[in-house]
């Protein structure tokens, strides 16, 4: 098995185990979200568009768009 897969199932489960017994909450999950975003540079399609000057679709046709939440993300980490 990959060794990133591997470690992606471990973290997973890490975080499932820690927030059913209590010893995360809510606020963690948002900080893990936070942090992953972070790293991602994830931002939406409108903002990344205002950022970088380019056309909305050109965002949507050539970069990495990911749907969370029901909102399209650009991950733009290169």
């Amino acid at each position: 098995m990959n060794k990133t897969i591997e470690n992606t199932n471990k973290l997973l489960n890490f975080v499932s185990k820690k927030f059913e017994s209590g010893e995360l909450n809510n606020e963690s999950l948002v900080q893990l979200i936070e942090l992953s975003g972070s790293y991602l540079n994830l931002r939406t399609i409108p903002k990344y568009q205002h950022d970088t000057g380019l056309s909305y679709n050109g965002v949507k046709k050539n970069r990495i768009i990911k749907v969370l939440f029901s909102v399209k993300f650009v991950i733009d980490n290169d």
